[in-house]
């Protein structure tokens, strides 16, 4: 990885009256010389640069260097920052390529390669936009590097293009959607984390108000079915239960999960594709699945609190009034908002991993560092006990009454919720596609070597 620099001299006296700019020719002078020695400079890659470039391959992301080094010197540099294996020589590599030949190869031979190289030396700045503009015929997202003038085209090109913020030029800056501050490659890496943890995050937060939306959704719509004695519907929650679920029970715990650490897969799952939003199918799926299932759960206990201990009956006019024949429903609708609230909250805990188990005692360990979700959940908790028992708030704002053995039904529906999670989840890891990559680096190293050694083989059989 030197940079090789060959000193030497040899003793000149010009003619009289030589104009040593314009009338020797350099061939002729530099003939004859003493050789002195030869003096490497070594640039030495930062520290953190190959753990930064393994972190790249555990998450999908495949690391290209194209560098106007000679291409001795780009292999030893690649090689000592993992973005090609070890072992790998640099003569007649199909990892390893000259400008001359990359350049050389029409856009359909670039195409048929199995594999774009992962060095490419003595670059000029087409051989870059060249290589953006392979990876975009393959569909794939390219971030580019870039410091100097000569490196504009290919920031233009890329999907994000990185300008270094103390080397860099003020071209290559102006050109770049991202300034790197400190230079440094391992910083990409974090971004990248945290990038995902943000969105994975997003996805959480509205997964999480979504199904509760759609829960309500399924108890109000179902509920129209009931007629009270005056022919008009009997509403299983009254509106300021709803309102109270949506802004105060749901709200805070959807705002804690968008402040979740980064799980430990985060930079072990392959990249999503640019094409794919916030509402993948999976996400919407898992919101129905989990809502349906809260609103079905809460309407039954309401069901069952109205019709096995109150004989059904609905009163009159018990959406607008309280009056002795509203007693039951009252009743059913207090233990329906208790069921809903706790297993919106409880699903604040589910929506923490898509397919890992929340009530695993790791994943509960672990709550204590998302100090928002878990206030959020103690305090959504404890307001529903003054909601349902301080006299006139319960009849008079919220339409419901008092309860005592209906907190069996609300335990019995929080039982069945998390039994139901973890049973769905633990179908999703067995019948849908893995999200965490096998091995990462060592498969991406393996996967590389086999292609090289394929290639050979090929050659082989040509001569």
């Amino acid at each position: 990885g030197l940079r090789v620099l060959t000193l030497a001299y040899r003793k000149f006296d010009p003619p009289p009256g030589v104009d040593l700019v314009h009338d020797l020719v350099r061939t002729e002078i530099e003939t004859e010389m003493v050789f002195l020695g030869l003096v490497g400079i070594y640039d030495p890659p930062r520290a953190e640069s190959r753990p930064a470039v393994l972190k790249c391959y555990d998450a999908g992301i495949r690391v290209h260097m194209l560098t106007g080094d000679h291409p001795s010197t780009a292999a030893a540099i690649a090689k000592e920052v993992a973005i090609i294996p070890d072992d790998c020589s640099v003569k007649n590599n199909p990892l390893i390529m000259t400008a001359g030949q990359f350049d050389a190869m029409s856009d359909e031979d670039v195409d048929k390669l199995v594999e774009l190289p992962r060095v490419v030396a003595r670059c000029s700045p087409n051989t870059k936009v060249k290589m953006i503009a392979a990876l975009h015929r393959r569909d794939l997202f390219a971030a580019m590097t870039g410091d100097g003038v000569n490196d504009s085209p290919s920031l233009k090109a890329a999907n994000v293009g990185i300008a270094m913020g103390q080397s860099g030029s003020d071209v290559a800056k102006q050109a770049a959607d991202i300034v790197l501050t400190d230079d440094n490659f391992a910083t990409i890496v974090q971004a990248v984390a945290e990038g995902r943890r943000m969105f994975a995050n997003i996805q959480k937060f509205v997964q999480h108000l979504m199904s509760a939306n759609v829960a309500e959704i399924v108890v109000l719509i179902v509920g129209l079915a009931f007629k009270d004695d005056d022919g008009n519907a009997v509403f299983p929650m009254s509106a300021v239960e709803i309102l109270f679920l949506n802004m105060i029970t749901s709200s805070p715990p959807a705002m804690g999960l968008g402040l979740e650490p980064a799980s430990e897969s985060n930079m072990h799952e392959p990249p999503r594709s640019a094409k794919q939003g916030l509402f993948s199918f999976e996400v919407v799926m898992d919101t129905f699945v989990y809502g349906v299932v809260m609103g079905g759960l809460s309407f039954g206990a309401f069901c069952i609190v109205l019709f096995a201990f109150n004989h059904g009956n609905l009163g009159s006019e018990c959406n607008a009034h309280v009056s002795p024949s509203c007693a039951g429903v009252f009743r059913a609708r207090a233990t329906a908002y208790a069921c809903l609230t706790f297993l919106i909250l409880a699903h604040a805990i589910n929506c923490r991993a898509l397919r890992e188990s929340g009530w695993s005692p790791k994943s509960l360990r672990t709550l204590k560092h998302n100090k928002m979700l878990w206030m959020s959940i103690v305090v959504g908790s404890i307001l529903v006990f003054p909601i349902i028992y301080i006299p006139g708030l319960n009849t008079g704002v919220f339409k419901h009454g008092s309860i005592t053995y209906e907190w069996g039904l609300v335990v019995l529906a929080l039982v069945l919720f998390i039994a139901f999670a973890e049973l769905y989840k633990m179908i999703k890891r067995r019948t849908m596609k893995p999200l965490v990559l096998p091995t990462g680096s060592n498969l991406e190293m393996e996967r590389m070597r086999t292609y090289m050694s394929q290639t050979d083989s090929m050659d082989l059989s040509k001569q």
